[in-house]
């Protein structure tokens, strides 16, 4: 079933005081607002000579006949629908995760090239998958790593329950429809993750690993991650049994393995 996130006016602004959206906070105003912003407004946030701009998604600038990959990769032209959660959260996340938005972009585009702008490849869809539900998760820990591959959720965020508290584990929230997802108060996330290990910018390195091409190229590489296990993300989560009971904790599926993570230097 599509979700669908609360309208402007029926939306609990108390989401924006939790995680994952109480890390946006400098875009807080912008979601909660009574208006939806412009996207002239969003366009005065970029870094000086970004390159990048934002534009209304309207007839007039679909006539140029670009696909939408195309139309930032040679106008730097991002095209966005007004009045839309999706489209304001992606707005976000360029503004944040402009390296790993821009490796995203080059790699699909490179695919385009292959299979044209009608047919999906698995890299694709794995690059999509990431782009729309992804999770930046940095860990120090190899016991966590290994209880995250066995899907012992209660062992990943309830006996590490410590790590998460203190920063030592550490999770980003990088795909824009969680993001919407989000807006719904006590929804059950998971996202698809890919993972580090040791310290460093997760996040930098995420997308120096995607740019090469040695990450998402299959939708099976992503780890499923409960993110609303983590600890201070959901009311349930300071009950041990939310991790045994709760449905978004599923078993690991016979067969399944997951690739190692990335080191950070």
């Amino acid at each position: 079933m599509r979700h669908v996130a609360p309208t402007r006016d029926a939306l609990d602004r108390r989401v924006l005081a939790s995680p994952p959206l109480s890390h946006w906070s400098p875009f807080a105003r912008y979601i909660e607002d009574e208006a939806w912003p412009r996207v002239d407004a969003l366009n005065t946030l970029w870094p000086t000579a970004s390159g990048f701009r934002f534009a209304t998604q309207d007839p007039g600038l679909l006539a140029d006949g670009l696909h939408y990959e195309e139309r930032i990769a040679s106008l730097g032209v991002i095209a966005t629908r007004p009045d839309n959660w999706h489209d304001l959260f992606n707005a976000f996340v360029w503004l944040r995760y402009g390296g790993l938005k821009r490796a995203l972009n080059a790699r699909q585009m490179a695919e385009i090239e292959v299979m044209g702008p009608r047919q999906r490849s698995r890299p694709q869809c794995a690059l999509t998958h990431f782009d729309e539900a992804g999770l930046i998760v940095a860990l120090r820990d190899p016991a966590m790593l290994d209880a995250w591959d066995a899907h012992d959720w209660h062992g990943l965020f309830w006996t590490h329950r410590e790590a998460w508290l203190s920063g030592e584990a550490r999770v980003e929230v990088f795909g824009h429809a969680l993001l919407e997802h989000a807006l719904t108060p006590g929804k059950l996330l998971v996202g698809k993750a890919l993972v580090t290990m040791g310290e460093g910018d997760a996040a930098a390195r995420c997308a120096e690993a995607i740019a090469a091409g040695v990450v998402l190229r299959d939708p099976q590489e992503l780890r499923p991650l409960p993110v609303s296990g983590v600890p201070g993300w959901h009311p349930e989560s300071g009950n041990e049994a939310f991790y045994t009971s709760a449905p978004c904790f599923q078993p690991l599926r016979p067969g399944r393995v997951y690739p190692p993570p990335l080191g950070l230097r």
